[in-house]
């Protein structure tokens, strides 16, 4: 097996159980290494440090597989990925979650999603790209699914030397999959929607609202196909205002509106959600509750700071139209913006509001996107549940 040496101190990351290697933490490689394949790392003084497979193409050229001595090979995999399913099982609705996250499973760059009885993969990295048969034929041994679809139509792709493609790998796959999420029902596009069709990562968050939603009034700013409008509607919401600049993602969320006979109740517009709060504020519109979860602001370190002035505008907007002693839910997904620099940029809103803030929960993504402590990046989610007082 081919080797790699770090640069004195790099072994460091390794020690503190970060699953990635940098390019520029590399002192020597052996000679004719193929892309993708799987190394030995060792440290400047010849100590075993880890298996991980290796793209030079890559800032990210070592993804740890593991810290043993022990063959990578499909019994290898096959246990990861059963190990994955097991954690699942204990908590979750096996038709409704993400089976494998990546580095928290110790898969690296391997994401899958069960919706139903269809399961959606994206493989983001060239070396795990080659074990990508051996997953699906584990996953079908561990879920059974009907198909298997994936969505590797990513453009991170390009950067490890990989193409963009999608398609059914095992099974037959349908345009659109329906998956019950809190006992609410969802119409999932698998093929076109958004990442892998549905944003798994709320569920919990989405079931935390009911409180702050029964017999009120809300809106839902970037409400993508619906998911945090509808459950503000079967949580028992007087009246529900989804907002997304998508014609099609509004149009898709009435559709899930009408298959939970909730249409008299929660109704789309397609806007742009930043006007719509201008404007709305402007004319003095009020809501008992206003949830924000709008995509990531920021996909980089050099964007934090204009990403940080979106979400302090959007917050402000929105806390200007809440009724004392109403309830602002509000979300970023942007990994670079950790959860205390978000926190912050809420309570620089509130001052800037002339409101009054009381957190009810400070919260982060579902127990099926587990986190790694050593590894921050694993923690992107952040969901805030607060009260507003004037």
């Amino acid at each position: 097996m081919p080797n790699i040496t770090l640069i004195p101190g790099k072994e460091k990351r390794i020690a503190s159980g970060h699953p990635w290697i940098f390019r520029s933490d590399i002192q020597k490689t052996d000679p004719d290494i193929t892309p993708g394949s799987i190394v030995s790392v060792y440290s400047h003084r010849n100590q075993f440090l880890c298996r991980a497979f290796y793209n030079p193409a890559s800032q990210i050229a070592l993804r740890v597989m593991s810290l043993k001595d022990e063959p990578i090979d499909e019994a290898f995999i096959r246990r990861r990925v059963h190990q994955a399913v097991e954690y699942r099982r204990t908590f979750a609705d096996m038709h409704s979650c993400r089976l494998i996250f990546a580095e928290s499973d110790r898969l690296p760059a391997l994401i899958v999603d069960s919706f139903g009885d269809i399961l959606v993969l994206q493989c983001l990295a060239l070396g795990m790209e080659a074990f990508k048969e051996i997953v699906v034929d584990a996953l079908v041994d561990e879920m059974h699914p009907a198909g298997i679809y994936e969505r590797n139509d990513v453009p991170v792709r390009s950067l490890e030397g990989l193409p963009q493609t999608t398609g059914v790998l095992y099974g037959s796959v349908p345009d659109r999959v329906e998956m019950v999420e809190n006992g609410i029902r969802f119409l999932v596009d698998v093929k076109e929607g958004q990442k892998t069709g549905f944003f798994l990562d709320q569920k919990e968050n989405r079931a935390a609202i009911a409180p702050f939603v029964r017999d009120r009034t809300v809106l839902d700013c970037f409400t993508h196909t619906g998911s945090f409008a509808l459950h503000a509607g079967h949580f028992g919401a007087s009246a529900v205002t989804g907002v997304d600049i998508s014609e099609y993602a509004c149009s898709f969320a009435s559709e899930n509106a009408a298959l939970n006979g909730l249409s008299d109740r929660v109704t789309f517009t397609c806007a742009n959600a930043f006007d719509l709060l201008s404007e709305a504020s402007r004319r003095g519109e009020k809501y008992d509750t206003i949830i924000l979860d709008p995509p990531a602001f920021t996909k980089s370190r050099s964007t934090v700071e204009r990403a940080s002035r979106g979400y302090k505008e959007i917050n402000l907007r929105a806390m200007k139209m809440i009724r004392p002693g109403g309830f602002l839910i509000t979300c970023s997904c942007s990994q670079h913006i950790l959860p205390g620099h978000f926190l912050s940029i809420v309570m620089d809103a509130a001052k800037d509001a002339h409101v009054q803030l009381r957190q009810i929960e400070y919260r982060t993504q579902g127990r099926d996107h587990p986190i790694l402590p050593q590894a921050p990046e694993t923690q992107y989610l952040k969901c805030g549940i607060f009260q507003i007082f004037d």
